[in-house]
């Protein structure tokens, strides 16, 4: 199967919005291929020719989401005040809050464990190339960038996990506030 045939393509995109439907409607341990197969309108063979399983699928159709996370934590200007959160991190906060089911669904105990790497690891990436860029916050050259960039993925992760899966998730504007307070450490 050649990935860049446009039939390979198209499948591959039905299949992607066939499991975030399914995902907005019931946790991610509950979904099968076959109805992933059914949703998309293929054959249940025709999905394991492009995902190994939930978990991959679910991950790859959320992986422009990801980059849009982390391109959104990267960008926050350091130097900000601790009293306002920037806007690219106020972004952040309410794409997810808007997609709250889905995030807690991914992140959750029954959630998507390559989805919460895989975003981790985004977010180091990003956070480490602008560390190497020179938009690292002062007083940490004692500590290598890609673990400062590590550490700080970590937490953006624990937050959103923990605020989309809490009981009584606190407002978007909330979250985002404690989180640039902490973040600008």
């Amino acid at each position: 199967m050649n990935p860049d045939d446009p039939r390979a393509q198209r499948t591959r995109a039905r299949l992607r919005a066939a499991i975030l439907d399914l995902a907005a409607d019931r946790e991610l341990g509950a979904i099968t291929m076959a109805e992933v197969a059914r949703r998309a309108g293929v054959n249940r063979a025709t999905v394991y020719l492009h995902f190994p399983d939930v978990d991959a699928l679910v991950t790859d159709a959320m992986e422009d989401t990801i980059a849009q996370i982390a391109r959104a934590a990267a960008l926050c200007p350091r130097d900000a005040p601790p009293d306002r959160a920037p806007e690219p991190l106020i972004d952040l906060f309410e794409h997810v809050a808007a997609r709250a089911t889905l995030y807690g669904r991914m992140l959750g105990a029954q959630g998507s464990a390559l989805f919460a790497t895989r975003m981790r690891e985004r977010l180091t990436a990003e956070l480490a190339a602008r560390f190497v860029a020179g938009s690292r916050p002062g007083g940490f050259d004692d500590v290598p960038a890609d673990v400062h960039a590590t550490y700080l993925a970590g937490a953006l992760t624990g937050v959103i996990a923990h605020w989309v899966t809490g009981d009584r998730p606190a407002p978007a504007a909330e979250v985002t506030l404690a989180f640039w307070r902490l973040f600008r450490l």
